[in-house]
Order: C-alpha cells, then sequence, then structure tokens
C-alpha cells in the first residue's frame, strides 16, 4: 500500500492524493491551487496518469478540493467519483461558475470545457454519510466533517489497515452545520491544518466584534465590505446577521448579496435539512421575511449600481480570497475609503490579494491597478469554517489507537507548529510531506 502527495502540501491549496492499494488506485480530492506562485500547476499534466485512476473520491466541494475534477476526465480518466449528495448538488454550480470566471480572464488559457464538467457530474456516485460501500475488497466510508454543507471525511478499510482522510474540518457547536465526527480507529490519517498553530475566539466573541465593526462604519458613514466563500461562509454570515437582527442586537440594516453562485448555493443548502437542525432550517427559510434586508444581486449592471451607494451597505461578494469575481469591484471602488471597513471571516493563502491587505500592504493590485489601502481592515478568525488547533487536536484524540500522522493543508510553519502540539499532547508520530512524495504504508 502506497500514499503519493500531489498538492497542499506545505500550502492550503490543491488538495490532491493518491493511495494505491489491492491493484487499485484511488484519488482522494482533485483540486485547483490558488496561491499565485503555484497556480500554474493547474495547467500543467497531472504528475500521474489519469487513466490509471480507478476511483475518485472528493472530500467537499470548495474549488480547491474539486475543481481540476474536470480537468482529470479531459486527460483520460474513465473512473466512477464518490462523494456525499449534497456535494454533487454543490458541485454543479461551482465547477460551471469556475469555468465562468477563467473565461473572463482573457490572459489565461482555460482549464477544461463545459462538456468536461458535465462527464464529471456525470460520473459521481452519490453516497450518503456512514454508508459503508465495497470496491474491489477495499471499504470505503464517508464521515460528517461539518466544514460546509455535505463536506466529509473518507474512512478507507484495507483488511486490517484504516486510512482516514480529515478533508477539511469544521468546527463544534457552530451554526447549521452538525460538528465534526471522527473515525473510531485509524491506523493512518492524513490530516487538514490549516489552523493548526491558533486559536478562535469564541463565536459569540466574532459576532460582536462584527456587529460592533458594522456599527462603527455606519456611524463613519461608510460601507462594509465582506469578501466571503460562496458556499459555506455566505450562508453562516446571513445565518448570524439575520439572528443578530431578531434578538436586536443591531437595527435593521441592509445586506447586497453579490453572487448569484451564493444565491444558488444558499437554495441547496435549504434543499438538504438532513445535515443540519430544525432551529437552523427555520432560520434559513425565513431569510426574507425578517427585518434583515437581504438584497440578492442578480446582474452585473445590478453590482454597478451599488457603486452609488456610499453608506450604510453590507456587501457580501466572492471570491473569499479577492483572487476574482465581483469583490474586485467593490473593493475597487471602497478600500481607498478611510470611513469604508473590510471584514475578512476567512483563511486568506498566501500569495492571494486577501493576504497582501490582511499583512497590512499600503497599496494592492485590484483590476489592472494599484490601488492605496485606506479602509479599516478586520481579520475575525472566529467565523473560520476550519476547526482550531483545539478542535483539530480534540478530533485526533477521539480516535481509540494511536494512528500515525501525515499533516497537509496548512502553511508550513503552521504544519511545523501543528507538528509539535500533536507530538506533544498525543505521542503520535507525524510526517510532513512534500509535493510528489510517496510512503509505503
Amino acid at each position: 500500500m502506497q500514499i503519493k502527495f500531489f498538492g497542499a502540501t506545505k500550502n492550503v491549496t490543491g488538495s490532491c492524493f493518491l493511495l494505491s492499494t489491492n491493484g487499485k488506485n484511488i484519488l482522494i480530492d482533485c483540486g485547483l491551487f490558488q496561491e499565485d506562485e503555484k497556480e500554474y500547476l493547474n495547467y500543467e499534466p497531472f504528475p500521474f496518469n489519469p487513466r490509471k485512476i480507478d476511483l475518485l473520491i472528493l472530500t467537499h466541494a470548495h474549488l480547491d478540493h474539486s475543481a481540476l475534477t474536470p480537468k482529470l476526465l479531459r486527460e483520460g480518466f474513465r473512473g466512477k467519483i464518490i462523494s456525499t449528495p449534497p456535494t454533487k448538488d454543490l458541485l454543479e454550480i461551482m465547477l460551471f461558475d469556475a469555468l465562468k470566471i477563467q473565461k473572463n480572464e482573457d490572459s489565461k488559457r482555460l482549464i477544461y470545457e463545459e462538456s468536461d464538467i458535465l462527464n464529471a457530474l456525470h460520473r459521481i456516485e452519490p453516497l450518503p454519510y456512514e454508508k459503508e460501500i465495497n470496491f474491489h475488497e477495499i471499504k470505503i466510508k464517508l464521515l460528517d466533517a461539518g466544514h460546509i454543507l455535505g463536506s466529509a471525511s473518507v474512512e478507507i478499510k484495507v483488511y486490517d489497515k484504516e486510512i482516514v482522510f480529515s478533508g477539511d474540518l469544521g468546527r463544534k457547536n457552530y451554526p447549521i452545520l452538525r460538528d465534526p465526527c471522527p473515525p473510531k480507529k485509524a491506523k493512518y490519517v492524513i490530516m487538514e491544518s490549516t489552523y493548526g498553530n491558533r486559536l478562535h475566539k469564541s463565536l459569540d466573541e466574532s459576532i460582536k466584534e462584527l456587529l460592533s465593526a458594522i456599527k462603527e462604519t455606519f456611524q463613519k458613514g461608510g460601507n462594509v465590505i465582506i469578501p466571503s466563500f460562496a458556499v459555506g461562509r455566505t450562508q453562516d454570515l446571513l445565518y448570524t446577521l439575520n439572528s443578530a437582527v431578531k434578538k436586536s442586537l443591531i437595527e435593521p440594516i441592509d445586506v447586497y448579496l453579490d453572487s448569484p453562485l451564493a444565491e444558488e448555493a444558499t437554495r441547496i443548502y435549504l434543499s438538504h435539512p438532513e445535515v443540519f437542525d430544525e432551529e437552523a432550517l427555520k432560520e434559513m427559510r425565513n431569510l426574507k421575511k425578517t427585518s434583515l434586508r437581504l438584497h440578492f444581486l442578480k446582474t452585473v449592471d445590478d453590482s454597478k449600481k451599488l457603486n452609488n451607494i456610499k453608506s450604510k451597505a453590507v456587501i457580501i461578494a466572492g471570491s473569499g480570497m479577492c483572487q476574482g469575481g465581483r469583490i474586485l469591484y467593490h473593493l475597487h471602488h471602497n478600500i481607498d475609503r478611510p470611513e469604508c471597513s473590510i471584514i475578512f471571516v476567512g483563511f486568506q493563502a498566501k500569495g492571494t490579494l486577501g493576504r497582501k491587505i490582511v499583512d497590512g500592504q499600503k497599496e494592492v493590485p485590484i483590476l489592472g491597478k494599484m490601488r492605496p489601502v485606506r479602509a479599516k481592515i478586520y481579520t475575525i478568525g472566529g467565523f473560520s469554517a476550519h476547526g482550531d488547533q483545539e478542535e483539530l487536536i480534540g478530533w485526533l484524540g477521539k480516535i481509540e489507537n494511536k494512528p500515525e500522522i501525515f499533516l497537509v493543508h496548512g502553511e508550513q510553519n503552521i504544519i511545523e507548529n501543528f507538528k509539535e502540539k500533536i507530538e506533544s499532547t498525543l505521542a503520535l508520530n507525524c510526517h510532513i510531506p512534500e509535493r510528489l512524495s510517496s510512503y509505503e504504508l
């Protein structure tokens, strides 16, 4: 049995791992590289033969885990694809949106075509949580990872060995979704490390900080701009703001959701009540019926009209790391205004525009021009859909035996810090794989 690492090694994106066992090749995730310095890898041939892959398992729909799936088909993959039912639904809108963004970037060639997306979607066989299937004497089960709708950890059993791919792990006691479900046993764990070196503020503290930032910005006569991932983070924000208005924690406010993808994703969330509780379902269904003034912007013209609104608007748009999408136009019109605020509620990968802003650069490139950063910048980590160090350690600690750990999906200094924490707290043996490295299990 062998595992090879093709992405998300000492960096956060491009998740892709190959498990070879029982004469079969199983690929876990096929994600996009989103860091500037690694983006070229999206256009290169895969470092393996797609024709020899028998099965692809997708942990969830975020593009850094799924967006190169159509390319896999384009380059010869003819096996089947497994995901949870919600992930399949989300992939249909997210992959087409990713293609649309590619087409809008005139300087870049297309990674794949519409026909490749359709072929990929046709091959997906939905697998509900906790249902075990047998694939050539290899047992496979998906566990709820609690990260976004449909996100899963992958448990693979080969005779007496259990190999677990954590996928991206969510938070405990977080709105809408259930808590992450750890496996009972594992001999090996391929473990995400995004926030492996830090603790999040509590959700209550983060909500207070968000509401305070909005009130302060409105008092100054500015707008609040929130770059947000269309799937997961946007739904969490709408849920939170809606609840805050209902509880009179903030006056009714105008929230502009400038993301057709996020609107479609919200509808998909509502179509899968099996993964969140009744209270959350009720809140989501009643979004348009409360005093939160929520505006869905469908067209580019609708988006442009926001340029005329100079104050008291909360604008939520993608992409979450500011690497494309309508958020760029809102940053262009607001980032140089000291009365405005930009609130980051998700992880900003190294090399992205969002990271440059968070790191305090005085000028940043937006739409081909350098723009001065005068708006107030907030980073509110408590809204992250990734578990923090304590939550990741807690998830690992619930595994009955002492598995061997491979740390992925984190920047190098974070992974190294997390490795030390795991070894000192849980006394587990940890590896930090390099890209293209392989291990015999």
